[in-house]
């Protein structure tokens, strides 16, 4: 039984996900686990530093763009990394994402 408190003001959401993201390690891709408005859970077997500044790209398209975020890592362990975001996703927004879509790798290889 998990008797951890959850600290999250935002539920959150199972997704499947390719997202681009760039840390202090570099520019990634990794699949997104899970989402919610006020953060994503990112699963690599890279290490990535808990308190670090990221980037990450979410492939929803806004005005033509590529969603665009910015958090800190606020967990990171064999599995993955937990972000949480600077400013949370529009509710509206969010809920018009379809979370459980796969996408293809190259959804976000062009430059917007």
């Amino acid at each position: 039984m998990n008797t951890a408190i959850n600290r999250r003001r935002h539920p959150r959401h199972t997704a499947l996900f390719s997202a681009k993201y760039t840390a202090k390690e570099g520019p990634f891709r990794d699949l997104v686990k899970d989402i919610g408005a006020g953060g994503v859970f990112v699963r690599t077997r890279r290490k990535v530093i808990q308190g670090r500044a990221i980037n990450i790209q979410i492939p929803i398209l806004v005005f033509g763009k590529r969603l665009s975020l910015m958090g800190t890592v606020v967990r990171s362990n064999a599995m993955g990394f937990a972000v949480r975001f600077d400013k949370p996703i529009d509710q509206r927004l969010f809920d018009a994402g379809d979370w459980n879509m796969t996408c293809a790798a190259d959804s976000l290889d062009s430059e917007d």
